[in-house]
């Protein structure tokens, strides 16, 4: 849960400049405390060796060792966590601490950033990194030739440049009191620059705790402990390993047989068993993670509000708690935000389940019944199937047909998702509303995945970001909760909690990342064996 602090980034009452000088003049990482380091109360001291080998859904054969690519657990565990850093990453409170930067400043309005850069931070192939790796990485992101699915988030900086070789400032077109926040951002990996000011993203070369010994994409990874990584109580085992496995009774298999230490998503179905197993420890952590259900809302029917919100009345969300989660998890009420976040809205009204709401909205869309088909895989999210058949079986009150389209899992992101107008979908945390909202929800938004373009919401998108007002800020993203929840193309059913299956012989730190499963998607660096 972030404190009170989370949203602006020093708190109150003391200045930004002054606090990041004093940070950086007793060693900048450890001053920010937080999550990053463990607790003298806590358990036994990491311990160095051993293979950690993870079987991971999440794989695609379309994968690539472009971080700006990375979209699933696989590819975001296996970039952020383990080949590459940022300038900046989350503690366990969702605040922003160095990593690659030592320090940073910001001008009063906002628009002016200058970032130190740690001095003598190796890549994996001995070159120093500098400046101008900083500057072709960011630039990697924008221009009009980018692909990075985080695109639409640094569309906002208008100029990237070293001002020396450990010192960067970005220039933005409007003030954003939340950019250092949003480089901590998983798909903002440091890489080395080329000559021409691209960068090398296909060697897999970064910074990070572990070297790329071997990727095959959609199948496995191998990457070795890099024998001069800078930073202290990191990257424990000598080796790590990850297995795609994306059929989730094949996971658990593998779990169980011993051959693999960690796997994700378990079946919350058989979480009891697997606590009798022995050898075996269930990771459960309350997180942001929601599945999604988007409608494309420029394809008829739901380019009417109105089905919209008879679609959002016609799902039973208790039922999806009970059922699909066994309890692991919460209602969701058409609200991205996690209601431990700051910001939340918690004045929403809930959007309960009630058929006779839904009819009275098809009626308003001069409907008496309504069909339509819905693709669903477990590839987005364990028990996706099932839940669209909850579903079905719920809207049949409102006089709403749902047909159920069971799609395979591979290639479901690249051949489903955002392609067919109804499908399954899910998202982990975000660290501010405004990454949230520019890369989701926003015209243009590089992993839109509704076409939902409301001028009001996108308005105050912009507002928000270089305000400072706390109490204008609350007010503002709460607005565009409602809006997202009245007008918006996505029914967010639930938030589903993270549960991971462990090896008794993987250790963990006693506090861990929510924002991003497996441990803010650092559990490569981060986890040890025993």
């Amino acid at each position: 849960m972030r404190n009170e602090k989370s949203g602006n980034l020093f708190g109150q009452g003391i200045g930004r400049r002054n606090l990041l000088k004093a940070a950086a003049a007793v060693g900048g990482y450890a001053a920010f405390g937080g999550g990053l380091i463990l607790p003298s109360a806590a358990r036994a001291e990491p311990t160095k060796g051993g293979t950690l080998i993870m079987g991971l859904a999440g794989a695609n054969t379309t994968d690539s060792l472009d971080p700006g690519l990375a979209w699933d657990d696989f590819m975001i565990a296996l970039s952020y966590g383990g080949l590459r850093n940022n300038l900046i990453e989350l503690d366990a409170d969702g605040n922003a601490v160095p990593e690659l930067a030592e320090s940073w400043e910001s001008s009063e309005d906002s628009k002016t950033w200058t970032f130190k850069l740690r001095t003598g931070v190796e890549f994996h192939n001995g070159k120093i990194m500098d400046a101008n790796d900083v500057v072709a990485s960011l630039n990697h992101h924008r221009g009009e030739k980018s692909t990075s699915l985080a695109k639409s988030i640094f569309a906002q900086i208008a100029d990237v440049k070293a001002e020396d070789s450990s010192t960067v400032r970005i220039e933005l077109a409007a003030g954003n009191a939340d950019l250092a926040v949003l480089l901590s951002d998983y798909h903002l990996g440091i890489m080395p620059a080329n000559a021409d000011g691209t960068v090398d993203w296909q060697s897999g070369i970064g910074t990070g705790g572990y070297k790329l010994e071997k990727f095959e994409a959609g199948v496995s990874a191998k990457a070795s402990r890099f024998a001069n990584y800078w930073k202290p109580g990191r990257a424990h085992v000598d080796a790590v390993e990850l297995v795609a496995i994306n059929d989730v009774a094949a996971r658990q298999n593998a779990l169980v047989t011993g051959e693999v230490h960690v796997i994700n998503r378990v079946d919350l179905k058989t979480v009891n068993l697997l606590k009798r197993k022995g050898g075996i420890r269930i990771d459960e952590i309350k997180g942001f993670q929601h599945a999604t259900l988007p409608m494309l809302v420029d394809v008829k029917p739901f380019n009417d509000v109105n089905v919209r919100l008879a679609l959002k009345y016609a799902i039973d969300r208790e039922q999806w708690v009970e059922k699909i989660l066994n309890g692991h998890g919460v209602v969701g009420n058409d609200n991205p935000m996690a209601a431990s976040l700051k910001y939340y809205n918690a004045e929403l009204p809930a959007v309960s389940y009630d058929p006779e709401k839904a009819k009275f909205h098809l009626k308003k869309a001069g409907l008496d019944t309504l069909a339509v088909d819905l693709s669903a895989s477990d590839a987005a999210f364990a028990g996706s199937v099932d839940g669209a058949v909850v579903f079905k079986e719920s809207a049949k009150a409102a006089n709403i047909d749902i047909n159920v389209v069971r799609e395979p899992s591979d290639g479901y992101w690249s051949n489903v998702w955002a392609k067919k107008p109804f499908c399954s979908c899910y998202w982990t945390g975000r660290p501010t509303p405004d990454a949230l909202f520019s890369l989701i929800y926003a015209k243009g938004a590089a992993m839109d995945d509704t076409h939902w373009d409301n001028q009001r919401f996108n308005d105050l998108l912009l507002e928000a970001r270089p305000q400072k007002d706390e109490a204008k800020r609350t007010e503002i993203y709460g607005e565009m909760q409602k809006l997202v929840q009245e007008d918006g193309g996505t029914i967010i059913p639930m938030f589903m909690n993270y549960v991971n299956g462990l090896s008794e012989k993987v250790q963990t730190p006693e506090r861990q990342n929510a924002d991003l499963p497996l441990d803010g998607m650092k559990a490569i660096e981060r986890w040890w064996i025993s």
